[in-house]
């Protein structure tokens, strides 16, 4: 006998508002289909009001906890539209708060998955590790999640050699803080249980569906958008995390090891922060078609704007990597156990404010 259950998209282990129909036959899902929309916000339509430049303000507010990142797709678009050279200083330095910022959302995204468990010490313990991060981002641009750095041309704040140096120094403490706890979350039996086999992925389902992110290369894919090279990626050693097991687990895994490469790629960028502007001065409209890709927490985030040669973009278009992970997450739950839907949803670290816009 076939039961539909609703799931979401209020739910104690959900921070988004997603809403799925579960096809069940006694404890087994056998289906999922999405019903998304609920928090639609109109973002990409403002820009018929917003100049180019008041839209950077905008995008940060698509999502709060990559804000940066969005600020840094958005700006770099517009930068190539417009023919702007960027200053170097600025690009490492969009490099080390894109960096702070992933290891923001992967310190939020761990604990919220360890509070999933019902884990509540390891949840705060994450998060307290988080609020370093927290602490950088309000210490060398004033804010603690939307920070506002990014502008088109470069960016608006610069970091003294005082707080480079305090800087390393966190980065080197919070790595230290989340290697002791991934012992303890990585290697618990109930963590194990709960998601090992669960939730599979394959390599070829994770192509074919177009999953991106750590979605994606915890099913083996060595892809990422910083292997581009955009900003200064390009003029440091980067190598993208890979696990090969597409459960769960794997992808639990893939964003701890993701903490260790920002707070390598923050080193790297400081070491090798060059001095001059933060940025350049122009006097171009944005005229033409682009596209860029960048790589968010959760995977490639894709921005098309148009300019019409005024101030006001005639397009926006936001692909958010969420959107991408959807169909993926609907095949990773047909033959799981009803009790696992919660783990695996939160495996894709669900985002659907910055999904539905």
């Amino acid at each position: 006998m076939r039961t539909i259950l609703p799931f979401g998209p209020q739910h104690p282990v959900l921070p988004e508002p997603i809403h799925l129909k579960l096809v069940v036959e006694e404890e087994k899902v056998v289906e999922a289909l999405p019903n998304l929309g609920y928090v639609h916000r109109g973002l990409e339509k403002l820009t018929d009001i917003r100049d180019y430049n008041q839209m950077v303000n905008i995008v940060e507010r698509v999502c709060g906890i990559c804000s940066c990142i969005h600020a840094l797709n958005f700006c770099e678009a517009v930068e190539e539209m417009m023919k702007i050279e960027v200053p170097q200083r600025a690009h490492f330095l969009r490099v080390m708060w894109s960096e702070i910022h992933r290891i923001h959302s992967h310190l939020l995204w761990l604990g919220l998955f360890a509070d999933g468990f019902g884990f509540e010490s390891l949840f705060m313990q994450l998060w307290r590790i988080r609020e370093r991060s927290m602490d950088l981002m309000e210490a060398t641009a004033g804010n603690r999640v939307v920070i506002s750095t990014n502008i088109v041309g470069g960016v608006r704040k610069d970091i003294t050699e005082e707080q480079k140096t305090w800087i390393l120094a966190e980065i080197d403490k919070i790595e230290a803080e989340v290697r002791q706890v991934e012992k303890t979350l990585l290697s618990d039996y109930t963590v194990k249980s709960r998601c090992c086999g669960k939730g599979v992925l394959t390599k070829e389902q994770a192509h074919q569906l177009g999953a991106v992110g750590p979605c994606l290369r915890g099913s083996g894919w060595a892809q990422d958008a910083r292997m581009t090279g955009y900003a200064a990626y390009g003029q440091l050693d980067f190598e993208p995390v890979v696990e090969h097991d597409g459960d769960s687990y794997a992808r639990c895994v893939v964003r701890f090891r993701e903490v260790y490469t920002s707070c390598d790629l923050v080193r790297q960028a400081l070491a090798k922060l060059p001095g001059g502007e933060l940025a350049a001065k122009f006097k171009a409209k944005p005229e033409g078609e682009v596209w860029r890709r960048v790589e968010q927490p959760r995977g490639e985030l894709f921005y098309y704007i148009k300019g019409n040669g005024s101030k006001f973009l005639e397009r926006v278009r936001i692909r958010t990597p969420t959107f991408a992970n959807i169909p993926p997450l609907l095949a990773m739950l047909p033959g799981c156990d009803l009790a696992d839907v919660p783990v695996i949803v939160l495996s894709i670290d669900p985002c659907i404010s910055c999904t539905e816009r």
